[in-house]
């Protein structure tokens, strides 16, 4: 039979056990929650460091947009300025063709030479208004071409940033 030494070196010996596997368990479950902690940490740094990448090329790519959109804007009124001041040259050449054609028929002395006048001065007003209707369409062509340029060029970049997240 156990003596009450016995007992008490049982009992001492198994709280020194019990005392040892509390304190490894404890260490265990800091290890395991610090490990937690650190991932956790690991984790929410990277998504931040991804947040705030994505925020600068978002503020970038807005920015590129903007930029874009203002040269359209000013290609645009310049070429619009461009193609009035055309018109108006164009305008202005009519007026002074009208006025000497007037004045060369108030000169003429026979009805006969009038009408041929008035024949070739009307075949060669519409020539002329012909060449210059296409010099105005292929001049507001190339202004719609030179215009859309930049927000097609940033349209392209668009593309590109959007597939290549896919294609990654």
């Amino acid at each position: 039979m156990a003596t009450p030494a016995d007992v008490k070196k049982t009992m001492a010996a198994a709280a020194q056990n019990g005392a040892a596997q509390a304190k490894q368990i404890a260490e265990d479950g800091v290890a395991q929650a610090r490990a937690a902690v650190e991932k956790t940490m690991e984790t929410a740094n990277k998504a931040a460091t991804d947040l705030i990448k994505a925020t600068e090329e978002a503020v970038e790519l807005g920015r590129g947009n903007f930029e874009a959109v203002s040269k359209a804007s000013q290609l645009y009124v310049t070429g619009v300025q461009d193609l009035t001041r055309q018109t108006a040259a164009m305008f202005q050449a009519y007026s002074d063709q009208a006025i000497e054609a007037v004045k060369t028929m108030s000169s003429m002395k026979s009805l006969k030479e009038a009408t041929d006048f008035q024949a070739t001065y009307s075949r060669s007003s519409f020539e002329r208004a012909m060449a210059d209707a296409s010099k105005i369409q292929e001049a507001t062509i190339k202004l719609a071409e030179t215009a859309f340029e930049p927000i097609s060029s940033r349209m392209n970049i668009i593309v590109e940033k959007m597939t290549k997240p896919l294609a990654a």
